[in-house]
């Protein structure tokens, strides 16, 4: 492959050049973008809150001036540490490569493939262009492993679920009208879709946050409230993202007050769902599942294509919503040299030691 002509920096996302580098890519590149992680607003947050003392690195393609593929990677500044793909260990959404096509990505994939420090990626999806790449760029270079990763729930939406109900079957619909009932006892049913402004996205994020602490999830450690640098991190993304009109804040008020909620992005025509929480005292009448009915039924009318559980394919998802979901795979190098061979080393020893926890279940 001939690198005349093509520019290739990588570039220290730490510092404030990184960060116009970051964002010059997502406009050269947005129209390519799959994922609402790859837009540098997500990078961006993850960098003083999640990512705060960490190395960040924006490797990245450029052509004649034009940006044609960006990946921005993590590690900490541990001997032999790996690079990641940032927010993985942090937030553990899926996130890819945004290049503008295959040849672009195999140029990136030669960037990386040349680095000497491992690399895992562990939440990318199947079908990315990458995968292949640097499968075939690491050859003489170094091992990789590809293997399953958790799936992406998603829905595919169209004028028919407008009326969500009618989707499901006649038992599920049955409980749909109950919970309905129970609902109507708290007091009026209402629901609220908004697309707040920097100005009042905090209020709505505050209250976002204090329906969620008042579930399971606060008993449980998950609630965003629980974990300050997390909390700070959504507060930050989400605010970035109602700048551009992208962020969306969804509650359901029984009697006036808030029982459940959902913390949103709407990238090209997807509705992708962060964060559900409800407030246990209102549990009887399964508000979550109300608000979720309401918020399909809006995403549809409005002409999103596709609404897209961000998280793990988890039961209740798959028995309830959806079987849809996205495959992903993780990817891990393990170039030759000794960091690569301590990397492999500890994979190995991890893999084998969950085998035999296996087998002695």
């Amino acid at each position: 492959m001939e690198f005349s002509a093509i520019h290739i920096p990588v570039f220290d996302l730490n510092t404030a050049e990184g960060a116009t580098a970051h964002q010059r890519a997502w406009r050269h590149l947005e129209s390519r973008a799959t994922l609402p992680t790859q837009h540098p607003d997500f990078v961006a947050a993850l960098r003083p809150t999640l990512l705060a003392g960490d190395e960040l690195a924006l490797f990245q393609v450029e052509s004649e001036g034009r940006f044609e593929a960006v990946l921005p990677l993590a590690r900490s500044r541990r001997a032999f540490s790996r690079w990641r793909l940032a927010g993985d260990d942090e937030v553990f959404e899926p996130g890819d490569v945004l290049a503008r096509d295959s040849v672009a990505a195999h140029r990136l994939a030669t960037l990386v493939a040349r680095e000497r420090r491992p690399l895992i990626m562990a939440r990318v999806p199947a079908s990315s262009a990458f995968v292949p790449e640097l499968r075939e760029a690491m050859r003489g270079r170094g091992l990789v492993d590809i293997r399953p990763a958790p799936p992406c729930p998603t829905i595919a939406l169209d004028e028919s679920w407008g009326e969500p109900e009618s989707h499901f079957s006649a038992r599920r619909r049955s409980d749909f009208r109950r919970a309905a009932r129970r609902a109507a006892e708290f007091g009026e049913a209402t629901f609220e879709i908004l697309t707040p402004t920097p100005g009042d996205f905090d209020a709505a994020f505050d209250a976002a946050i204090a329906v969620e602490a008042a579930g399971w999830k606060r008993a449980a450690g998950s609630a965003i409230a629980c974990d300050p640098r997390k909390e700070a991190f959504f507060r930050a993304y989400l605010k970035a993202a109602s700048e551009n009109w992208n962020c969306r804040i969804s509650f359901l008020r029984l009697g006036g007050r808030i029982a459940a909620m959902h913390l949103a992005v709407e990238l090209g025509g997807r509705h992708w769902l962060y964060k559900i929480g409800f407030d246990e005292r209102f549990g009887r009448c399964s508000p979550g599942t109300l608000l979720m009915l309401h918020a399909l039924g809006d995403a549809a009318r409005r002409g999103i294509k596709r609404f897209e559980l961000m998280g793990d394919a988890e039961s209740w998802i798959a028995d309830l919503w959806t079987r849809e979901a996205h495959p992903c795979v993780q990817l891990r190098t393990y170039p030759f040299g000794p960091a690569g061979a301590a990397a492999f080393a500890a994979d190995s020893a991890r893999w084998t030691w969950r085998r035999l926890a296996r087998v002695r279940r």
